[in-house]
């Protein structure tokens, strides 16, 4: 998780919204970490999550990520849970709690749903208060007074 909040302190430090993951391989080796990018990118898909599991199936040379896990300080949104399903991670593990816009304990719940092929292990709240409160600071900053 250390490096899922460094990557997120990079992302909204360009002005991104502060979130990070990281996908580690079966080994526990870092196969990718990313930061938000969709300003940058110019891309609403562009989210940490999205952006580490396709680097990490690049760097594996396949399409698939059975084995590794995803490290992310906030609750992935259903686009990331759904694309953490496909790509068949192992297990997931994230911070902050999104009860607005989270896909996995909150909201759709993707892997609760039936049409979901793949259930991840699912670990949340790991360093939750330090992934909640980066994320408050960054939007209270932008908050008129």
């Amino acid at each position: 998780m250390a490096r899922a909040l460094r990557a997120a302190v990079a992302a909204g430090r360009r002005g991104e919204v502060p979130v990070g993951a990281v996908v580690l391989g079966p080994d526990g080796a870092v196969l990718a970490v990313c930061g938000n990018r969709g300003r940058a990118l110019r891309d609403a898909s562009a989210h940490a999550e999205m952006l580490a599991l396709r680097r990490a199936a690049r760097r594996l040379g396949q399409e698939r990520l059975a084995g590794c896990d995803l490290v992310v300080t906030l609750e992935p949104c259903p686009m990331c849970a759904q694309a953490a399903s496909h790509f068949r991670i192992r297990r997931l593990v994230f911070g902050a709690y999104d009860p607005k816009g989270g896909g996995v304990e909150h909201g759709a719940r993707v892997f609760e749903a039936s049409s979901c092929h793949h259930r991840p292990e699912i670990i949340g709240g790991l360093r939750e208060r330090a992934c909640a409160d980066l994320l408050r600071a960054f939007f209270a900053a932008r908050r008129p007074l």
